[in-house]
């Protein structure tokens, strides 16, 4: 007696059709590989939301400790919860002795920031007991561990390498903008300055599957330890493509003020020989960035407060050019680098800085993919050779 067949959406007894090919795209664009309550763009209307709050509201009404709790938590903090908060990044500013020695004593001069923070940051998780606890409660507390020690360890590395003796976080309930002007240059930071750093810390705390938060997950989904996705991550943002952008913008504007060359002519120049100018375009925004808007805004106050227009006024020409000549708009990186600039920061450290900020999306994107883990393994398209036999070596040439 034969054995009936189950019946296929092909007929009864044919074989199912076969899965439908992936469709390939260059980058991953237009891919979704994720699901995220955290962060909406939409490229088109040049809008930001994080936690269904529009950036520009955040960034001029809330602060960064209430926009970490936010992306943690979902919604914002009450007072306590704030307040709760604040002490929690208090009691884990500091950082292990061994790791301000190795970048006393073992980090070679000259090395640029992001390689010894990125490997401070590694270093961290041998002082952390709780480093390969993946439970969420444990997760959630290395992710304000992390957020707390990045500004200390960045201002530390600093210091360090100019012949100074680091500053020691307080335990005053203090932003983590203010704390970190504070322990970079010695001295409390006026107010104009702690608000508009904080603004910036905000305006990069997240932004959904960029390279450094996609790279953080694809690593936290092999259900490595945060230390791990996270410096990861650094790598990721290193890159002048990402978070490196800003550091190519600001050495542009210092070598435009020192040639006196023209912005309008400069921008011609460089669409004629096909090269980019850094900090314009954007991925995913076919409009303003949302954040560029708000960092322009801040820049020109800045400006006037410390009677230093040019760097606004260059900025702007450069702005003004490249959308009349290719339709290009700044991104986050094109404003931001003349803020810090006026805010004393070393150019090297913008980068750095990102990630100050960005360590809050990347671990609040952490928490959310162990929530509900699969491992990331995309397909790739092979396009070599086939058939090939090995050869003996002496006939090999």
């Amino acid at each position: 007696m034969s054995t009936p067949t189950t019946p296929t959406a092909a007929g009864d007894g044919a074989a199912a059709p076969a899965a439908p090919k992936p469709a390939k795209t260059r980058g991953l664009e237009g891919v979704v590989a994720a699901e995220t309550d955290l962060c909406f763009i939409d490229g088109d209307l040049g809008e930001l939301i994080y936690r269904g709050y529009d950036i520009d509201d955040l960034a001029r009404n809330s602060t960064f400790e209430e926009v970490a709790w936010l992306l943690w938590h979902g919604e914002l903090p009450t007072q306590a919860q704030l307040d709760e908060l604040l002490a929690q990044l208090d009691a884990e500013r500091s950082v292990p002795a061994d790791v301000l020695d190795h970048l006393r004593h073992h980090t070679p001069k000259g090395l640029a920031p992001m390689h010894a923070f990125r490997t401070a940051v590694s270093m961290l998780a041998g002082y952390d007991e709780e480093a390969d606890d993946m439970s969420p409660e444990a997760n959630y507390r290395k992710a304000v561990r992390l957020t707390a020690k990045f500004p200390t360890i960045l201002a530390a590395f600093d210091r360090i390498r100019k012949g100074k003796d680091p500053v020691s976080p307080r335990t005053q309930g203090n932003s983590t903008a203010r704390e970190f002007l504070y322990m970079l240059n010695g001295e409390d930071p006026g107010p104009t300055a702690e608000r508009i750093f904080d603004a910036s810390l905000v305006l990069q705390a997240e932004h959904s599957l960029n390279a450094s938060t996609f790279a953080a997950r694809v690593i936290g989904s092999t259900l490595a330890d945060i230390y791990s996705a996270i410096t990861g991550a650094m790598g990721a943002l290193k890159g002048p493509l990402h978070g490196g952008a800003n550091i190519e913008v600001m050495h542009m504007l210092i070598e435009l003020d020192a040639s006196g060359q023209d912005p309008v002519e400069y921008v011609r120049q460089k669409f004629a020989n096909k090269e980019k100018v850094m900090g314009l375009g954007h991925r995913v925004y076919r409009t303003l960035d949302p954040r560029a808007a708000i960092l322009r805004d801040l820049l020109h106050g800045l400006s006037e407060e410390k009677g230093e227009m040019k760097w606004y006024d260059m900025s702007v020409a450069i702005m003004d050019a490249a959308k009349a000549q290719k339709n290009l708009n700044p991104n986050v990186d094109f404003f931001s680098a003349s803020v810090f600039h006026l805010l004393g920061i070393e150019t090297d450290l913008y980068t750095p800085i990102f990630a100050v900020s960005r360590i809050t999306g990347w671990t609040a994107h952490l928490l959310e993919q162990w929530e509900d883990n699969r491992l990331i393994r995309p397909s790739a398209d092979y396009t070599g050779p086939r058939g090939k036999t090995v050869q003996p070596i002496e006939t090999r040439g």
